[in-house]
């Protein structure tokens, strides 16, 4: 399968281009920076020579087959586009969507094959699992806080994964996220409402990823916690 990477020389793009390169699939590359060079001079000739990179994703249309999307929202829904119209498939990892780009992406989806998830990690994905069992047995009778903390350089607040968290335990309770979320608190704010799920974000230094969710009464509390360390 030909791969696509947008937000090549970004964070997570570079870490895409090392990991794809090295399966021998990489055969596009797009960023606003670095426009012409071949891919192997940013990541130290590890990658194809012939991969250039490019700053338009339908310039290269026909040069791959699936994209891999770690950028921004509104980049983003710029790419889901070109992939629909093109039929390309797609794997999307960004986050900061609105409700309104949420349902362009699912009806994209009807036409086109799309994996979208705010967090790809095994651990985030079985935490969700143990999220949902705890608040199925204690969401009723607790008060139920998240705390997110990522490095300086993120731009969305909370994370996805965070508000991924929120939902799973939404759900699980029947409750409307969007109706019950509060997220972080200043001043006179009044007691805690009981059907409240809380949201506090922490953005410093060179912090990967930590998702820590809360389930607290009066007697006992208990925290599901992954850390990301790479």
């Amino acid at each position: 399968m030909r791969i696509a990477i947008v937000g090549a020389s970004g964070r997570m793009g570079l870490s895409l281009l090392e990991a794809v390169a090295d399966l021998g699939q990489l055969t596009a590359a797009i960023s606003r920076v670095s426009v012409g060079e071949c891919v192997s001079k940013i990541m130290g000739n590890k990658a194809p020579e012939a991969v250039i990179i490019n700053s338009d994703l339908a310039a290269v249309v026909n040069d791959f087959d699936v994209v891999i999307d770690f950028t921004r929202p509104e980049i983003s829904m710029q790419y889901v586009e070109i992939c629909r119209q093109a039929g390309k498939k797609m794997v999307i990892g960004t986050t900061g969507y609105t409700d309104a780009q949420k349902d362009l992406i699912a009806k994209a989806a009807e036409e086109i094959a799309i994996v979208m998830s705010p967090n790809m990690s095994i651990g985030v994905n079985l935490s969700l699992k143990l999220l949902e069992m705890t608040a199925k047995v204690m969401g009723d009778f607790t008060d139920i806080e998240i705390i997110e903390t990522h490095h300086r350089h993120k731009v969305d607040a909370p994370s996805g994964t965070a508000l991924q968290m929120g939902e799973t335990i939404a759900n699980s309770l029947g409750r409307d996220l969007d109706a019950c979320a509060v997220y972080n608190r200043q001043g006179i704010v009044g007691a805690r409402g009981h059907d409240v799920i809380g949201f506090s974000s922490i953005r410093a230094g060179g912090i990967i990823a930590e998702h820590t969710v809360m389930f607290s009464d009066e007697c006992e509390r208990v925290e599901i916690t992954h850390k990301a360390i790479n």
